[in-house]
């Protein structure tokens, strides 16, 4: 993957293929490898990601929420109104749970309300995978996560957590939303895919305030969020 980037870079960029044709051309990109055993799954996205910005994906996007956790959540106990509301229906579970997977996801999902954008239509949650209403939402998704649940509790960890763009799942498994959304914003750099219009505050925070990508170039909603 390392010798032939320059080849597949040139072919994102200049021919811009579908996904789906993309990653049957480069499947190892859409791979999970097992290294060792502390830290056993390693994603080859996080390579390619690392070879265009130069910049660790997965440790620097969950390493930077972390950081600013702490201060989200005093903003967010701040919103009010139904954006306050749905916010603090959100964050109940790390009230029962200190999983830090379980807050980190609350922290981003809020983050997608309090940015006053959809947070459904970015993680789309699912009782029953393979009914007919999933596989055609599924299929006419443009960008986002997918989680499926067999129970109701929020707690409770999904039965599976994976990433669609184009209708096309490409990485499933994933554990946890948080590393969903890394994952998400690694294949947009992977694949040279603009943001969807109806999240582009939340992926311009992924981007510019986590990854300090192009971090002083701040739209006026993110600019006062990081402030």
């Amino acid at each position: 993957m390392h010798q032939t980037f320059s080849y597949r870079r040139q072919e994102v960029v200049q021919d811009s293929p579908l996904v789906s044709d993309f990653q049957n051309r480069w499947p190892a990109l859409f791979t999970v490898f097992f290294i060792f055993v502390l830290f056993p799954f390693y994603f080859q996205v996080n390579a390619e990601f690392m070879r265009i910005t130069t910049l660790p994906l997965q440790t620097e996007v969950l390493g930077q929420l972390d950081k600013y956790t702490d201060n989200l959540i005093k903003i967010f106990s701040n919103r009010g109104g139904a954006a306050g509301k749905m916010i603090r229906f959100i964050m109940a579970p790390t009230a029962k749970c200190n999983y830090i997977c379980v807050r980190r996801d609350c922290v981003l999902k809020s983050l997608c309300v309090y940015l006053n954008e959809k947070v459904d239509s970015l993680v789309k949650e699912y009782l029953n995978c393979n009914s007919e209403d999933t596989k055609r939402e599924t299929a006419l998704t443009v960008m986002g996560l997918y989680v499926h649940k067999e129970g109701v509790d929020a707690v409770e960890k999904p039965e599976d957590i994976g990433v669609i763009i184009e209708g096309t799942a490409l990485l499933c498994n994933l554990g946890s939303i948080s590393l969903g959304c890394a994952i998400l914003l690694g294949l947009v750099y992977s694949l040279n895919l603009s943001y969807p219009p109806e999240h582009k505050f939340t992926f311009e925070f992924f981007q510019k305030v986590l990854m300090n990508l192009d971090g002083k170039k701040l739209s006026p909603k993110v600019q006062a969020l990081k402030i």
